[in-house]
């Protein structure tokens, strides 16, 4: 049954938002946050952020001339009720389906998404390079960053705060601190300090001041200034924050509209530089099983609204993150050396329950992938055995550690690459499409990719005995195959790949998850009468040589098909095919790889559909490789 929600039927875009009176806009704010978890009861998506952000949104957009002043959302979890105020209330049930909205802000989207998210701490830079341009060019309008405390965590968030304090350029950040509570709100009080100095009266009074202490003997003047900034550091918490440069305000309780509204006009309506305003809010505010819940519904599938309750995935095989940590587990019982690192992530890593088992050997450094990376590296070095687990998206973020400090040292660090190929509902921002090609490119690197449950066990138990420089192993998202699994891994010979089913005519040399579609696609050439080989590489680098060149030999086609992009397992076949002048004995040779373009969010089989890596696009190719020589073969059934 639909939401009733009077007022907020009134409300299309923002300039419909800003012609009610303030004292309508604590109900706005609650019917758009019925409206929200109603659709996102259909949906699925990141819920606890966007709740812990209505009142803010509605702030936000009432207080500034949106979209000519630019808020910009860091990731984008929370913009769920940004969108249905923006003209996209009437799509809000479409929110990370085939051809819907997306889950993140996106410029293609809309106007009032200035820039597009995803990866966290980006807000800060991206705004900071808008408000230059508006200087640039003689514009006057406003530029708002919204950045949540976790993603403060982040090296890129301070350097992009140490630049702005020192281009001293007008620009605001809001931090929305929902969980680590730098300093809390003391109610109507605080309130009213917050009020109080980010107000013309108190600035001017404290440039008055300034320039008075300029003129009293230099130890005087010292005395002064520190007095000023313990005084401001007492009562606001804000020290840290100014002396990169901003001006701080608050903390401000973000879900009392008395409190927001004033502190933002003030804010708005200021000549200075930077400023920061610390908004405390709670996550998962004002729905109650959200509240009471550990991740306080950060990502939810679709659930009953009444009662909470999420909907269970049917699933026959054991997710393949679940896999990872448990046989991670099992090396670390008998390897105190063995480590595990995450930035931020360790739920998403599996890391969660290892961590459960060993609290001693499991780090989660925050959102900072570049000091993961090195300081697993450092690890290295004495001799423990780390697991940096790292979504194959995140890595990016981290790659010149990656280069410079392990692959150049040829230190033993050992990537698990989650999330690895396409992911569905989250879409290109955190599609796994390009790790074997930037990690394929290093010299010393070793790279896996599991081609179901079992195989990513027995690549566990290979990285754990792997000494000799890094390796990197590879596995989406979502559940396995049903494949039996073993009691333990065990260790493959490195460069070694497997025949899967034998033939004589085509061969299919698949990297990773895309086996089985390979394995389908062989039954359909078969029944057709293209006797068929299917191998299983395992690793992209390095290749199997012997194998790769014995297919080669004895085959008429050659297909390799990865969850990747190109320049990656393909080019490296490719590459060996032509050193050793394989294709100059009539080969015919493709590479099926992930398209030259970033596919929008969509259900994972839909997306390899339309980047043509599932059976019937294998089938095609190849028939489309043999033309007229496919000849004398049987018709489709």
């Amino acid at each position: 049954m639909p939401v009733s929600t009077p007022l907020l039927d009134r409300v299309d875009t923002p300039e419909d938002l800003r012609k009610l009176p303030e004292s309508q806009l604590t109900t706005l704010a609650e019917e758009l946050r019925a409206e929200t978890i109603d659709a996102v009861s259909v949906t699925g998506g990141h819920l606890g952020a966007g709740l812990g952000v209505v009142e803010l949104t509605v702030a936000l957009h009432y207080v500034f001339d949106t979209p000519r002043d630019r808020v910009i959302w860091d990731v984008g979890h929370q913009a769920y009720p940004h969108k249905i105020l923006t003209g996209r209330r009437d799509r809000i049930r479409t929110l990370r389906q085939g051809g819907g909205l997306s889950g993140f802000t996106k410029r293609s989207e809309s106007e009032y998404d200035p820039f597009g998210a995803a990866h966290s701490s980006t807000s800060i830079s991206a705004g900071l390079g808008m408000a230059v341009a508006r200087d640039q060019q003689g514009g006057t309008n406003n530029v708002i960053a919204v950045i949540g405390d976790g993603a403060m965590s982040a090296g890129m968030a301070y350097e992009a705060m140490n630049n702005a304090g020192h281009l001293k350029s007008r620009l605001i950040v809001v931090l929305n601190d929902n969980d680590m509570s730098i300093a809390p709100p003391t109610g109507a009080m605080s309130a009213y300090l917050a009020r109080l100095v980010s107000g013309k009266t108190y600035r001017s009074l404290r440039e008055i001041g300034k320039h008075l202490a300029e003129k009293l003997p230099r130890f005087l003047h010292e005395k002064a200034a520190k007095a000023e900034e313990f005084a401001r550091s007492f009562v606001t918490g804000g020290t840290l924050f100014e002396e990169l440069g901003f001006y701080y305000v608050g903390p401000v309780d973000g879900h009392n509209l008395d409190h927001l509204l004033p502190v933002l006009k003030n804010v708005r309506d200021t000549e200075t530089g930077p400023i920061l305003v610390h908004v405390v809010t709670q996550k998962g505010k004002g729905y109650a099983p959200a509240e009471e819940s550990a991740d306080k519904y950060h990502g939810v599938v679709p659930f009953d609204v009444v009662t909470g309750t999420q909907a269970k995935a049917k699933a026959n095989a054991p997710a393949y993150t679940k896999v990872f940590a448990e046989h991670l587990a099992k090396e670390a019982r008998d390897d105190r050396r063995i480590v595990a690192v995450t930035a931020a992530m360790p739920s998403g890593t599996g890391l969660d329950a290892f961590a459960k088992e060993f609290p001693d050997r499991t780090f989660d450094v925050g959102i900072a992938e570049q000091h993961a990376v090195t300081f697993a590296a450092g690890m290295a070095t004495e001799g423990l055995k780390p697991f940096c687990a790292i979504y194959s998206t995140f890595l990016q973020r981290g790659y010149d550690q990656v280069v410079h400090d392990v692959a150049l040292q040829n230190l033993p660090v050992r990537f698990a690459l989650d999330r690895a190929g396409l992911v569905g509902a989250d879409g290109a921002t955190h599609a796994g499409s390009f790790d074997i090609a930037y990690l394929g490119c290093l010299p010393s690197m070793t790279i896996m990719a599991a081609a179901d449950e079992a195989e990513l066990a027995h690549m566990v138990a290979t990285a754990a005995a792997y000494d000799d420089g890094p390796i990197a192993f590879r596995f989406p998202r979502g559940e396995g195959v049903g494949v039996e699994m073993p009691e333990r891994g065990r260790i493959l010979r490195i460069g070694e790949g497997r025949i899967v089913r034998e033939g004589t005519r085509v061969a299919i040399l698949s990297l990773g998850t895309r086996l089985a579609e390979a394995l389908k696609a062989a039954e359909e050439l078969e029944a057709r009468g293209l006797s068929t080989t299917v191998a299983d590489a395992r690793f992209a680098k390095p290749l199997d040589e012997t194998m790769i060149l014995r297919l080669a030999r004895d085959h008429e086609v050659l297909i390799t098909l990865e969850e990747g992009s190109v320049g990656g397992f393909g080019s490296f076949v490719l590459q060996l095919l032509a050193e050793r002048g394989m294709l100059d004995r009539g080969l015919k040779v493709r590479s099926l790889v992930l398209p030259d373009t970033y596919l929008d969010h969509d259900k994972p089989d839909r997306m390899y559909a339309q980047a043509e890596l599932d059976a019937a696009a294998i089938v095609k190719r190849v028939f489309d490789v043999l033309g007229s020589n496919a000849g004398g073969l049987k018709a489709r059934a």
